[in-house]
């Protein structure tokens, strides 16, 4: 075994935890697969024959290319177009249980509210905060990736902590009782039945839409409008399709075999907290649906 093929598979052997933290950093699986391949690059042009832990070099290299691309974003984001509300890459899952390929992506419940909590931080707050509570990179190895002191480093992931816990609370682990709830507000929609979908959402639910770049999308507040808002949708939902979007109770909308909306579903103390809806047209198109037919 030569040299290069000896590296490519120390590199392999480390991808599937490589790609787990680009997803959480950048939620989008494109991304996040773009960054790993930066890290291979970058290691293929380094000498690491001094690299005694090489699973949390190439965890920093990875850091510190998702946070190029953060700000990358960031700077676009001048643009008014920017300034809609975009939801991370689903995960979608049969209803029965996770694909053991999409397994990594979602360890430590990473589910989508989550994720569009993390879309809010600031770019160099989202690597303090991801790197350090999700996978317990020391701050001596994260302040290289953001370009701070540790203590800095501390203070982005404490400050990044307290708006990711004030704005995504944990979800009930229940997936079945996740189902009913689910089933239950997918029926009073059809329905009609405004009195039982207040009931099943929280007063301060929040749904946030995204229709793709040229649509408008949006958020709505509140159980009386998200509810009125359900009924007016389930006209034109189509056939809805049991599913586990990022590891919780989701649906999958489809018309004439084809995906036309994802919906994502954070309940917490047996109440709909939030819901994040995916119709974007190109996006739909790119997701791969037939683990719903197994």
């Amino acid at each position: 075994m030569d040299e290069n093929e000896f590296l490519a598979r120390r590199f392999e052997a480390h991808r599937t935890h490589l790609r787990a933290v680009a997803y959480r950093m950048l939620g989008s699986v494109s991304e996040a697969d773009d960054a790993v391949q930066e890290a291979w690059f970058k290691l293929h042009r380094s000498d690491t024959r001094e690299v005694e832990n090489l699973a949390g070099w190439l965890t920093t290299v990875v850091g510190r290319v998702c946070l190029d691309m953060l700000r990358s974003r960031a700077a676009r984001r001048e643009d008014p177009l920017e300034e809609r509300v975009r939801l991370p890459d689903p995960i979608i899952s049969g209803a029965d249980g996770v694909d053991p390929e999409q397994e990594a992506l979602l360890a430590d419940s990473v589910g989508l509210a989550l994720l569009v909590v993390l879309e809010s931080l600031a770019p160099a707050e989202r690597p303090a905060f991801v790197l350090h509570d999700l996978f317990a990179v020391p701050f001596e190895e994260i302040a290289p990736v953001v370009g701070r002191t540790p203590a800095a480093a501390r203070q982005l992931a404490g400050r990044a902590r307290r708006r990711v816990h004030g704005a995504a609370p944990a979800p009930d682990p229940d997936i079945s009782k996740q189902r009913e709830v689910v089933d239950a507000f997918l029926a009073a929609a059809r329905d009609g039945d405004f009195d039982a979908l207040v009931a099943l959402l929280d007063p301060d639910v929040v749904v946030r839409s995204d229709s793709g770049a040229l649509r408008p999308g949006g958020l709505v507040r509140g159980a009386a409008a998200v509810a009125g808002g359900a009924i007016f949708a389930a006209r034109f939902a189509g056939v809805s399709r049991p599913a586990l979007v990022n590891g919780a109770a989701g649906v999958v909308g489809t018309a004439e075999g084809r995906p036309i909306s994802v919906m994502a579903f954070a309940i917490t103390n047996g109440r709909i907290a939030s819901i994040a809806i995916l119709n974007d047209p190109e996006r739909l198109a790119r997701l791969d649906l037939t683990v719903l037919d197994n």
